[in-house]
C-alpha cells in the first residue's frame, strides 16, 4: 500500500514578521522551504492580502506563508511569468505595446499591440528568451508612484497602460492586476548584480522574489483579442502560456491537455460522423447526422421515460412569440443582449424564444388550478435560441440553437422543501444513469447588486431551503455569493468527467418573479387564492451540451446502450456473410442495432475500422464457427472470447444493453456471462 505524500511544513503555518524585517527573512528564519515545489513565494497578511517576500511591515505582523504548489502560489508564479513574457516580447519586438497580462486558470496570457501577428516560430523564439531571463535571476522590485502624473510620464509610450491609469478603480477583474486599490505601483525587473532596472511594467503585484522562482513554463498558443473585451476597441495579439511550481507538475498538466485534445468532441464528432456545423447554416447551429441522431434519441427517450415515471407532464411550445410575452416575464430588460433581434409583422415584434418558462406559465394560467393538482410538473424538450458572441461559441457546449430539457414545477410553499429534496435526488440519479457520478453542488445566492428582485425574507427563506436540500444530499456544497439570477437563488450540480474536469450540469432555481408577473394562482384548501412557488429545472442544461460532455467523458466510446452501431458482424471470408446476416436478424429482433461488414476489406482491416469507430461488440465468424453455430466476441480493447453459441451471444448482448451498462464490454465482464 502506497504511503500518503508528506505534509508540507508550509501548510497551516503562521510566521511573525518583526517590524522593519522583510517577510522573506522571517520565512527563512522560520525554517520554511526556500526551494522545491512547496517553496514559499509570497505571504498573506492579516487582512487576507498577498504580499511580496520583500514586504517589510511597519509593525510586527503575523502572516501566512503561501507555497508555490497552492492555488494562490501558482497564480503568483503565472503572473510573474506573464511579466517575463512581456519583457521577452519587447526585447524581440521593440515597438510592441503592452496590454494586460493576468494569471488565469492553469496559466496566464499577455496582450500586445504589434504590426504583424505572432507566428509559431515567434513563440519558440520568445520561449527561448524567457528561459534566458529566468536563468538570469532578475529581481522583481515593487515601486510606488508618487502621483498619477508621475505614472503617466513614465508610461507615456504605453497607450493602453495610460488608459488603465485614467480608469484606476473602474476596471474589470483581469485589469485589476495592473491597477486598483488606490495605490499606483510599478514592478521593476532588476539585474541581480548591478541592481539596474532592466524592464518595468505597471502592476499591482505581488510577484515572486526573482525570476528563478518560475521553474517551469511553456507558451501554448496565440489568439486575437479585443482590448478590454470590446469589439469597438483595437484588436491585439494574445499569447497564452502555462507555468507551474515544478517540471513534473507542468508535465502532468500538459498530459491532461493532450488527453483533453484527444477527447475533444468537435474532433470526435467528425471522426465518428455524429454531427457537423455547416457554414451555410451559421455559427453555433449544429446538425446531427444519423449516428448522432441515434445517440440523441436514446438520451431523450430514456430521459422522457424517467420523467414520466416521476410524474412529469409533457408539453410543447412554439419557437417564436410576441415580444410582449418576454416583457411580461421581465426577460427582455435583463436578457435583450442574448436574444436574437425581433422580426416584425402584423405591427408586432416577434422574438425567437430564448427561454421556455414564460410559455409554461401560460399553460399553468390557462385555467383555474386547485391545490389538489400541485405539485404540477411541466416538462419539455424545448428548443431556444441565444445570440452568443462568435468568440464564445464552442462546438456543442456553447451554441446558438439549443434544446433544453426544461421543467417548471409549481407547488405550494409547504411542498417546496420536499419537492426540492426529491428533485435533487432525481437529477443526481438520472445523471448517474448516464455515467456521471462524481458531483459537488454550488449554491448561488443574492449579491449586493440592485439587479435582484424580491423581498429579503423571500431570499433568506428560499436560500435556506435550498441549502438544506443540498446538505441532505450529502454532497460537498460550495457557496457562490452573487451568482444567483435576478429572480431567485439556485443550486447547480457540478459533475467531474473521466479525466477530472468539472462541468456545470443541472440547475435548480427558485423564482420570486414570474409567479407575480403572470399572476399565477391556485385555490387553497380554505378557498383563498394563493401564488404557487415556481421552480426552474434543467437537467442536461441542453441536449447539445450534454451530448458534447458525454462524448468527451467516454472519449467517443459510448456505452453500448447509447452507441449508434451496437454490434457489427465481421466474416473471416465472404463465405460467412450469409451466416452473420442471420445472426444480425436475431439481434435486430431484440431491438439491437446490428449490421454486417460485407465489404471486400480483409478481416484485420475491418476490425481496425470498427475499433476506430468504437463499436462495442464485434462478432467474428469463420468456417468452424458456422459449423459449430457459434461466433467469437471481439472488444474495443482488443480482448476476444471464442466459440460462443449464437443464442448465448445474442442473450449476453441483449442483457448488457437492457441493463444500460456504462462500462465498455470486455473479456473479463462477458466471460462469465457467455460460459
Amino acid at each position: 500500500m502506497s504511503q500518503p505524500p508528506p505534509v508540507s511544513p508550509v501548510a497551516a503555518s503562521r510566521v511573525v514578521v518583526p517590524a522593519g524585517t522583510t517577510a522573506g527573512a522571517a520565512v527563512r528564519e522560520a525554517g520554511l522551504p526556500t526551494k522545491g515545489p512547496d517553496t514559499v513565494v509570497v505571504v498573506r497578511d492579516a487582512e487576507g492580502k498577498l504580499r511580496d517576500l520583500a514586504w517589510a511591515p511597519e509593525a510586527d505582523a503575523e502572516v501566512e506563508p503561501v507555497a508555490a504548489n497552492t492555488e494562490d502560489g501558482r497564480s503568483v508564479i503565472r503572473h510573474s511569468a506573464a511579466h517575463v513574457l512581456a519583457q521577452a516580447v519587447q526585447q524581440q519586438f521593440p515597438d510592441a505595446k503592452l496590454g494586460i497580462g493576468p494569471p488565469v486558470k492553469d496559466g496566464f496570457y499577455y496582450d500586445f499591440a504589434v504590426d504583424t501577428p505572432f507566428t509559431p516560430e515567434d513563440l519558440q523564439a520568445l520561449e527561448k528568451r524567457m528561459k534566458q531571463i529566468v536563468k538570469g535571476a532578475q529581481q522583481f522590485s515593487r515601486r510606488v508612484f508618487d502621483s498619477v502624473d508621475e505614472a503617466k510620464k513614465e508610461l507615456a509610450d504605453e497607450p493602453f497602460k495610460l488608459e488603465l491609469v485614467d480608469l484606476k478603480s473602474e476596471v474589470d477583474t483581469a485589469e485589476v492586476m495592473e491597477v486598483g486599490e488606490g495605490e499606483l505601483t510599478i514592478y521593476d525587473n532588476l539585474d541581480p548584480r548591478t541592481k539596474e532596472r532592466v524592464w518595468s511594467d505597471l502592476c499591482r503585484g505581488p510577484h515572486v522574489p526573482t525570476t528563478k522562482f518560475i521553474p517551469a513554463f511553456k507558451l501554448t498558443r496565440v489568439a486575437a483579442a479585443y482590448w478590454r473585451g470590446s469589439e469597438k476597441n483595437p484588436q491585439l495579439q494574445r499569447i497564452y502560456g502555462t507555468a507551474w511550481e515544478s517540471a513534473e507538475a507542468q508535465d502532468a498538466h500538459l498530459e491532461r491537455i493532450a488527453e483533453a485534445e484527444r477527447r475533444d468532441h468537435r474532433k470526435l464528432g467528425a471522426e465518428l460522423d455524429l454531427f457537423s456545423f455547416p457554414e451555410e447554416i451559421g455559427s453555433g447551429l449544429p446538425v446531427f447526422h444519423p449516428k448522432g441522431g441515434i445517440i440523441r434519441r436514446e438520451l431523450e427517450n430514456y430521459s422522457r421515460r424517467r420523467h414520466e415515471e416521476a410524474g412529469y407532464e409533457f408539453v410543447n411550445t412554439p419557437h417564436i412569440s410576441k415580444g410582449e410575452l418576454f416583457h411580461t416575464s421581465g426577460h427582455l430588460p435583463y436578457y435583450a443582449d442574448t436574444m436574437f433581434p425581433p422580426v416584425q409583422f402584423d405591427e408586432e415584434n416577434y422574438y425567437l424564444k430564448a427561454m421556455n418558462c414564460p410559455m409554461h406559465n401560460l399553460i399553468f394560467r390557462s385555467r383555474g388550478r386547485s391545490y389538489r393538482e400541485l405539485p404540477l410538473r411541466l416538462f419539455e424538450f424545448g428548443t431556444v435560441y441565444r445570440y452568443e458572441k462568435s468568440g464564445v461559441v464552442h462546438g456543442l457546449t456553447r451554441v446558438r440553437g439549443l434544446t433544453m430539457d426544461d421543467s417548471h414545477i409549481y407547488c405550494t410553499k409547504e411542498q417546496m422543501p420536499g419537492e426540492l429534496r426529491s428533485l435533487l435526488k432525481f437529477v443526481l440519479d438520472l445523471l448517474a444513469d448516464y455515467g456521471l457520478s462524481d458531483f459537488y453542488l454550488e449554491l448561488s445566492t443574492r449579491g449586493d447588486s440592485d439587479k435582484f428582485i424580491g423581498e429579503d425574507w423571500e431570499w433568506e427563506e428560499a436560500t435556506e431551503t435550498l441549502r438544506q436540500a443540498a446538505v441532505d444530499s450529502g454532497l460537498e456544497l460550495v457557496p457562490d455569493p452573487g451568482g444567483a439570477a435576478f429572480y431567485g437563488p439556485k443550486i447547480s450540480v457540478q459533475a467531474k468527467d473521466a479525466i477530472g474536469r468539472t462541468w456545470q450540469m443541472s440547475t435548480i432555481q427558485l423564482d420570486f418573479n414570474q409567479n407575480k408577473r403572470f399572476e399565477l394562482e391556485y385555490t387553497a384548501p380554505d378557498g383563498s387564492r394563493q401564488r404557487p412557488v415556481m421552480i426552474h429545472r434543467a437537467l442536461f442544461g441542453s441536449i447539445e451540451r450534454f451530448f458534447g460532455v458525454l462524448t468527451e467523458h467516454y472519449a467517443g466510446a459510448f456505452p453500448a446502450w447509447l452507441s449508434p452501431v451496437q454490434v457489427v458482424g465481421i466474416p473471416i471470408t465472404a463465405d460467412q456473410v450469409e451466416y452473420l446476416q442471420d445472426v444480425e436478424k436475431a439481434l435486430r429482433a431484440k431491438g439491437i442495432r446490428a449490421e454486417v461488414d460485407a465489404s471486400d476489406d480483409r478481416m484485420q482491416k475491418k476490425i481496425r475500422t470498427h475499433t476506430t469507430q468504437k463499436v462495442p461488440f464485434m462478432l467474428l465468424a469463420g468456417a468452424k464457427d458456422v459449423e459449430a453455430g457459434a461466433v467469437s466476441f471481439r472488444f474495443r480493447d482488443g480482448g476476444q472470447i471464442n466459440g460462443v453459441p449464437v443464442a448465448d451471444a445474442v442473450e449476453a448482448i441483449a442483457g448488457w444493453i437492457e441493463r444500460r451498462e456504462n462500462a465498455s464490454p470486455s473479456t473479463d465482464a462477458l466471460e462469465t456471462v457467455v460460459r
